[in-house]
């Protein structure tokens, strides 16, 4: 996935506005957005060479994502997938702060990346290559293929975007939303 935006306890209506899109890797074989069969709780996109995800959310109010991080001089052979992060928490029983502890431990066998995580209370960031686990406050964010809001062109302009589109008198509709991701 290459570009995460979103509104987080911003919103008078919504706790949560998300808005992705997985732009990378288009050769691998993957599923749309779905209730899986063998979780028929976690609605998430599916990795057919992994088993892994990039994005989901259970029907209890887990949400997880992740972006990798660019260095290709950092690149490590044979690593783990990282879509198996999201998943793990997705299908798991640790809160989000837990789960990203975990993780932490274990993050350097892993190429680079971004997960958010987070639950009905808290949302979280962490990166492999970052300062470390981040509870998110109240605001605004972007997230692509370096540290959380990084000012790339994509994540300044998707920011700015939706901050205009959730400024309106009216909620944006989801032609509007799928607008500013393209």
């Amino acid at each position: 996935m290459c570009l995460l935006v979103f509104s987080y306890l911003n919103h008078p209506s919504y706790r949560l506005i998300l808005l992705a899109n997985r732009d990378e890797y288009y050769d691998r074989p993957t599923k749309p957005a779905d209730f899986w069969e063998e979780y028929p709780f976690l609605l998430a996109g599916k990795d057919l060479r992994a088993g892994g995800t990039w994005l989901g959310i259970t029907k209890s109010g887990k949400l997880c994502a992740i972006t990798n991080y660019r260095d290709p001089t950092k690149e490590l052979k044979g690593a783990p997938s990282r879509g198996a992060l999201v998943k793990g928490f997705l299908v798991g029983n640790d809160p989000p702060a837990k789960y990203l502890e975990d993780v932490a431990k274990t993050a350097s066998k892993y190429n680079g990346f971004n997960l958010i995580v987070g639950d009905v209370d808290h949302i979280f960031w962490f990166s492999n290559r970052g300062p470390g686990i981040q509870k998110l406050s109240p605001g605004l964010y972007g997230l692509s293929n370096h540290l959380l809001d990084t000012p790339w062109p994509k994540v300044v302009r998707a920011k700015e975007g939706l901050k205009n589109l959730l400024s309106s008198s009216r909620f944006p509709s989801h032609e509007q939303f799928f607008a500013l991701m393209a």
